[in-house]
């Protein structure tokens, strides 16, 4: 070749660099999907505690349901913010100093000795969410090719990993050693941080991938969608988040006391079953995603909202098998409905990517944090068995989709 010449379109070395670049921002994905798996494994150890919490310092469900609360306050107030902010002035580097704010939180809890320096501790845990999430998801977005749904999917299934790993971690390490051993885990904070400091400077030599597309518009699909109808849309997808939320926080901080009170199993037993449950999560999440890409975000998010209601009535009725058989369809269909819904609103918001992570990582961590406190006071004045009938209806919420107006047009690859 003569110099200055040009690789021939099918030479090896231009068919090489397209190649890298995808390997380059899967490993991003993946990478972000890691700290996720991390970020959240530390974030489940403080409610698979509660059982060691409540007889250490004799709390009720109420004040339980407040440690939620801490938690998921701080996380859902601050993650809009954060959002908005990094949508005008991108921080590449808030994701490695984020993970800081979880670091001490852990360390906090773990020398906690009273009720007061347990609420504090979780709420800074909620403040290293609150910078986490919706840069992560920015950034997820940015490296996904246009896969968006699939990007999403990988990287909330590293947070369901890690929730589900969390109870089966406190189970075999914490239950035994007591909660002090809490600050062990601080080590995972520390490799987060190291990883998300490259995925930083991968952040800030590609930022303009974050600038948003055009969306074009189907064949024969002149619509434009007036303020109202995303106004519209993005409150039938809150109410949608709200359905969800609330029963999974009915699992995911009641869900061992009910197997504990109900069928007598053990606390280890308990959290083993917790474990499975949030396993199922995890592989509901990673199948929404793919399926989202190929058939549409709005048949996803009717299946594994409406769907999930015949196993949701079924559960309080139920002996110990069928309920934890019940307990992993609920968490495969419903786990699909997350990154349909917030694919779904980056879509309808483009150029808002982060506030739109912001508000629904927030809205799911709000919504759980005040789910989990009133089913808490409910669970204290009545059963947990009760709690359970009342939510079973929550799916019927679903029926909201109907209103969400068409915006896309499935892969179908």
């Amino acid at each position: 070749m003569t110099a200055g010449a040009v690789p021939a379109a099918d030479s090896p070395a231009s068919a090489q660099a397209p190649a890298d670049a995808e390997t380059a921002t899967f490993a991003i994905i993946l990478s972000l999907s890691f700290c996720h798996l991390l970020n959240d494994m530390m974030q489940s150890l403080v409610p698979a505690l509660y059982p060691i919490l409540k007889d250490s310092y004799h709390l009720d469900f109420a004040q339980i349901g407040m440690i939620t609360l801490a938690f998921q306050v701080t996380a859902s107030l601050l993650q809009p913010l954060v959002g908005m902010y990094t949508d005008r002035r991108p921080m590449p580097y808030s994701l490695a100093a984020g993970m800081g704010f979880t670091l001490v939180g852990l360390v906090l809890m773990s020398m906690a000795a009273s009720y007061p320096v347990i609420l504090l501790a979780a709420a800074l845990i909620g403040v290293g969410s609150s910078v986490f999430h919706p840069e992560a998801s920015r950034v997820a977005r940015m490296a996904s090719g246009g896969r968006h749904g699939f990007a999403q999917s990988l990287f909330q299934v590293g947070g369901n990993t890690g929730s589900a790993v969390g109870p089966l971690l406190a189970a075999f390490v914490v239950v035994p050693h007591g909660h002090s051993s809490i600050v062990w885990f601080s080590a995972a904070a520390l490799v987060a941080m190291v990883v998300l400091a490259a995925v930083g400077n991968w952040y800030r030599r590609n930022r303009h991938l974050a600038k948003p597309k055009p969306r074009r518009a189907a064949a024969g699909d002149a619509v434009v969608l007036t303020r109202g109808r995303v106004l519209l849309a993005i409150a039938v997808l809150v109410a949608l988040l709200f359905s969800k939320n609330v029963y999974s926080a009915s699992l995911s901080s009641y869900y061992t006391f009910y197997l504990i009170g109900k069928f007598g199993l053990s606390v280890q037993a308990a959290q083993i079953a917790l474990f499975v449950f949030l396993g199922a999560l995890v592989a509901g999440t990673l199948a929404g995603g793919w399926i989202g890409d190929r058939i549409g975000r709005i048949p996803v998010i009717w299946f594994s909202i409406l769907g999930v209601l015949p196993f949701t009535l079924a559960l309080p009725y139920v002996g110990l098998y069928a309920t934890l058989a019940l307990s992993i369809v609920i968490g495969l269909i419903m786990a699909s409905a997350f990154s349909a819904i917030l694919v779904y609103a980056q879509d309808l918001m483009p150029g808002k990517v982060g506030l739109v992570a912001g508000l629904f990582f927030g809205f799911s961590f709000g919504l759980g944090g005040l789910g989990a406190a009133a089913l808490g006071e409910i669970a204290d004045m009545t059963s947990l068995d009760t709690v359970y009938r009342i939510v079973a209806f929550l799916p019927l919420m679903g029926l909201l989709t109907a209103f969400l107006p068409k915006i896309e047009q499935p892969r179908g690859r």
